[in-house]
């Protein structure tokens, strides 16, 4: 087994519990490991600190699964890990057929991503570690659920950082012609081969239970609705018109299909545009919502990237606030970690001195349950949800 030693003074983190190791952190290899192969990490003193995976060709060169000294290479390792994080879910949502089963970092297995959607598993594997680790973590999959079909939809730009291509394929059963899944009582038909992430949100679900006491005999706007989650929440909870916006028609027709699905559609419509033109016609046409949904896609993909999406959120906050009508509220959310908490509701203060409205923040959200936020790496922590009382 090869031997990483991390350079003296660069162990904290990794002593801490975060389970990544820079290139820049590794002091010595006792030899030259081949991409995805699991590795001892030590720290320069010789103290054990976990079985990790190594990409010499990443700059997070190595990733930590195991602070024990065990086989990372096996079924029954993944078959372990599922099952503690299946255990770690069922005290939240008992035997509840949709829900994310492993969340990367947040779950010890950093670089995989499995939803379930009933019979359906959804998977991405974001780093040549885990993908040298597909057939065993496929296997531990069906020994635990026996799906009728798992999807890899890895079809994500990050694989591309470790030197994997993106695609998306059925790595095993047949998908059936309609895959539903069902949220708070709610039907959702779910597009797992073309919809964004895995096909759908799930990271939202308590943040749509938290709608219920804002939308009763509403007006309301749904700003980058996709398949229409927050819409059909809100005319379910009593909102008497919803409006939902998104540029894409093929996300739309999924939120008509989706309304229908809940006998929502008399109340629910909408419209294809760019959800920044949308806004700046509100204005232009003094026309207020009582309650105003902002779910964006992430801006920022990279930290440096930072300052110019901070504008982009600043822009879209203002605006949006601006057509709340007074008394109403703004549900406001931001998916990326580079976006802190701190940095987030230093935006939406801004926003709300330029659009000359007196904003109270109500409750400060973050993402579901199943998608647990390891306080030792911060980056597990992405989902920002206030909910504000625009004055």
């Amino acid at each position: 087994m090869t031997r990483l030693t991390l350079r003296a003074g660069h162990d904290r983190r990794a002593r801490a519990g975060h389970p990544w190791i820079f290139s820049n952190e590794i002091g010595n290899l006792d030899r030259a490991p081949q991409p995805g192969e699991a590795v001892e990490v030590f720290t320069h003193r010789g103290e054990f600190l976990g079985m990790a995976y190594y990409n010499p060709h990443s700059l997070i060169a190595a990733r930590i699964l195991s602070r024990a000294r065990e086989s990372i290479d096996t079924p029954e390792f993944f078959h372990a890990r599922f099952r503690a994080a299946l255990l770690y879910r069922q005290h939240f949502y008992g035997d509840l057929a949709t829900m994310r089963l492993v969340h990367g970092e947040g779950d010890g297995l950093p670089g995989l991503v499995v939803d379930r959607y009933g019979d359906i598993l959804s998977l991405q594997i974001l780093t040549l570690g885990m993908e040298c680790r597909r057939q065993a973590i496929v296997q531990a999959l069906t020994d635990l659920w026996q799906p009728q079909a798992i999807v890899a939809r890895n079809d994500v730009a990050v694989r591309e950082l470790e030197g994997l291509d993106c695609r998306v394929e059925i790595l095993q059963g047949e998908l059936p012609e309609d895959v539903i899944m069902t949220e708070h009582g709610l039907r959702f038909r779910v597009d797992v081969l073309g919809g964004q992430k895995t096909g759908h949100f799930l990271d939202q679900k308590e943040n749509h239970l938290a709608l219920k006491p804002f939308v009763s005999g509403h007006r309301v706007l749904d700003l980058f609705c996709y398949s229409g989650s927050w819409s059909v929440h809100a005319a379910r909870y009593g909102a008497r018109e919803v409006l939902g916006i998104d540029i894409s028609e093929g996300a739309l027709a999924l939120a008509r299909e989706n309304a229908r699905l809940n006998f929502v559609e008399g109340r629910c419509s909408f419209e294809r545009t760019d959800v920044f033109d949308f806004l700046r016609s509100l204005n232009r046409d003094r026309q207020t919502f009582d309650t105003i949904i902002l779910d964006p896609p992430a801006f920022v993909k990279s930290r440096k990237k930072l300052p110019e999406a901070i504008k982009g959120y600043l822009t879209i906050n203002r605006r949006a606030m601006e057509a709340v009508t007074p008394g109403g509220y703004l549900f406001t959310c931001s998916c990326s970690h580079h976006m802190s908490r701190d940095i987030f509701l230093d935006t939406l203060s801004k926003a709300a001195v330029q659009a000359g409205r007196a904003v109270r923040l109500l409750e400060m959200r973050s993402q579901a349950y199943d998608h647990p936020v390891l306080l030792s790496c911060p980056e597990t922590e992405y989902l920002k949800c206030a909910i504000l009382c625009v004055e």
